[in-house]
């Protein structure tokens, strides 16, 4: 017979309080547009203020002003170049002195630069997407979960790929930075247990301004996908609420697809 423990009675509140954010802080970098500006979005509904931060200043501040008028949260933007090891400190600091604390940061940023064969991957190609997808990512998460395992705690949530699953020849720097993203996460998520959770999303083909240029038409069934179509960030967004809240209280490490079933060689 089923015997209530200790986390009895928040398991039994309301599903809408499991997920409030009142009073809490967010930082989304690449929050301006795609997923990222979905998850800014979607966060300030249930309640955040967030930190809009990308290279891009003016789309960031655009960004934070629709938010606030669409939802009456706190939102700053921040410009940031999440490559830069400087640019990251900088980030952080800045948060904390703005917004007056850190409890959710989204690692969103990304880049997947083209390339027509391996042998012309350049140092710099490489260097470059290695240092947006996982050497930013790095630095960003060190610092917020040291801010947050000494205070109230905190979620970090890591955006990476299913191609860091199957690492195909067309973006295969970018698949390895984010294999590295898988792993950091199942290491950040030891280190700063049991104060701050750390997990991943790794979404399939979503409609977005990055994949414009290979997408299928709109409308368009998209055989390779089980679903038939290509996913919208608005449908990845709530997850991301999920793994910022209370409502993922027991989750950490965790590595979830969001992919509309894609088959995948592991």
């Amino acid at each position: 017979m089923f015997q209530p423990g200790p986390w009895h009675d928040r398991l039994v509140t309301s599903f809408a309080a499991l997920h409030d954010l009142t009073g809490k802080v967010a930082v989304v970098t690449g929050g301006s547009r795609g997923i990222g500006r979905a998850i800014v979005q979607t966060l300030a509904e249930a309640g955040a203020d967030v930190v809009i931060a990308s290279r891009k200043l003016d789309a960031c501040e655009a960004a934070a002003e629709q938010v606030r008028a669409s939802t009456g949260r706190r939102a700053a933007a921040i410009a940031c170049h999440v490559g830069r090891w400087g640019d990251c400190d900088r980030l952080i600091a800045e948060t904390l002195a703005r917004a007056g604390g850190l409890d959710v940061l989204v690692n969103n940023a990304g880049m997947s630069p083209l390339y027509p064969s391996l042998d012309a991957v350049s140092e710099d190609l490489f260097d470059k997407t290695l240092a947006v997808n996982l050497k930013g990512p790095f630095r960003l998460a060190a610092l917020a979960a040291t801010h947050m395992a000494g205070h109230d705690g905190g979620s970090i949530i890591n955006i990476g790929t299913t191609a860091s699953l199957t690492a195909s020849v067309g973006e295969l720097p970018y698949a390895c930075a984010k294999a590295g993203l898988n792993a950091l996460t199942v290491g950040l998520a030891e280190a700063f247990a049991p104060r701050v959770r750390v997990n991943a999303i790794l979404p399939g083909p979503f409609r977005t301004d990055i994949s414009r240029g290979w997408a299928p038409p709109e409308g368009a069934e998209v055989p390779f996908v089980p679903l038939g179509r290509m996913g919208d960030p608005a449908e990845l967004a709530p997850l991301a609420l999920h793994l910022a809240s209370a409502a993922s209280s027991y989750t950490t490490g965790a590595i979830i697809r969001v992919d509309g079933g894609v088959t995948r060689k592991v």
